[in-house]
C-alpha cells in the first residue's frame, strides 16, 4: 500500500522490503517496528511512512514480491502432475525461507481485526496464488478425461482451504505427502462421473410379511 509522497527510489524500496521480510521471519512479526525496519534498511522512518501506511503494509508488499518470484504454473502434460508440482513448489518456497509461515499466521490474525489489512492481504498474498492455480485448472479443461463443466474456483477453495487450515492450526505438515493427496483428490474430482450417463440405481428388495421366497414358503 503506497502512501502519498514523492516517487519511491527503487533501491530504497527494495532495501526496505527485503529488510522488513527478513526481520519479520527471523525476529517475529510482532517484535518488529517501523523504527527497526528503517534503521536496518538505512533509511529514515519518514521515508517508509511516505510510502506505506503501516508495518503490515510493508510486510505484505514484501510477501507479494517474494511470491511473484516463486509461483510456478507447470505444464507437465497431466492435471495431476501439474497440481502436484504447483502445490509442492508452494511448500518448498516456505521451507526455503524459515519463518514465513509464522509471518503469514501473524498477518492473518491481524487481518481479522483490521479490514484494511484484510483487503491488502487478499490483494497481495491470497489473490495472486488463487489466480495461478485457477489458470492451471482452466488449462486442464482442454485435456482428455477432465470435465469441462467443473468449477475451477471451487477447486481452488478446496486446495487452499486445506492448506490454510493446516498452516493456521498446525494439525498436520505441509509436505510432499499432502501435495500428492491434494493432487489426487482434485484430479479425481475433476474427472467425475461420465456426463450424460444415467447412474445405475440399486434394486431395492423388500421383505414384507407374506413375501418370503424361501423354499417351502407359501405363494
Amino acid at each position: 500500500m503506497i502512501g502519498k509522497g514523492r516517487p519511491r527510489s527503487e533501491a530504497a524500496r527494495c532495501s526496505i522490503l527485503e529488510t522488513a521480510l527478513r526481520l519479520a521471519r527471523t525476529q517475529g512479526y510482532a517484535r518488529i517496528s517501523m523504527d527497526r525496519i528503517a534503521a536496518e534498511a538505512g533509511v529514515g522512518k519518514q521515508t517508509i511512512y511516505r510510502w506505506w501506511a503501516s508495518k503490515a503494509a510493508v510486510v505484505l508488499e514484501a510477501l507479494r514480491e517474494n511470491a511473484a518470484e516463486e509461483i510456478e504454473t507447470p505444464d507437465l502434460g497431466s492435471l495431476q502432475a501439474d497440481l502436484r508440482a504447483f502445490i509442492k513448489s508452494t511448500f518448498d518456497a516456505s521451507r526455503r525461507r524459515p519463518g514465513i509461515n509464522d509471518v503469514l499466521r501473524a498477518l492473518m490474525a491481524e487481518a481479522q481485526l483490521d479490514t484494511a489489512v484484510l483487503e491488502q492481504f487478499k490483494r497481495e498474498v491470497i489473490d495472486p496464488r488463487r489466480a495461478a492455480l485457477r489458470g492451471l485448472l482452466e488449462r486442464a479443461k482442454a485435456r482428455p478425461g477432465v470435465r469441462e463443466s467443473f468449477d475451477p474456483d471451487f477447486f481452488v477453495d478446496i486446495a487452499f482451504g486445506i492448506i490454510w487450515f493446516r498452516l493456521l492450526t498446525e494439525v498436520g505438515p505441509l509436505d510432499d505427502s499432502l501435495a500428492e493427496q491434494l493432487a489426487t483428490l482434485l484430479t479425481k474430482a475433476a474427472a467425475g462421473p461420465l456426463e450424460g450417463r444415467p447412474e445405475k440405481k440399486k434394486r431395492r428388495v423388500s421383505h414384507r410379511a407374506g413375501d418370503d421366497d424361501s423354499p417351502g414358503s407359501p405363494r
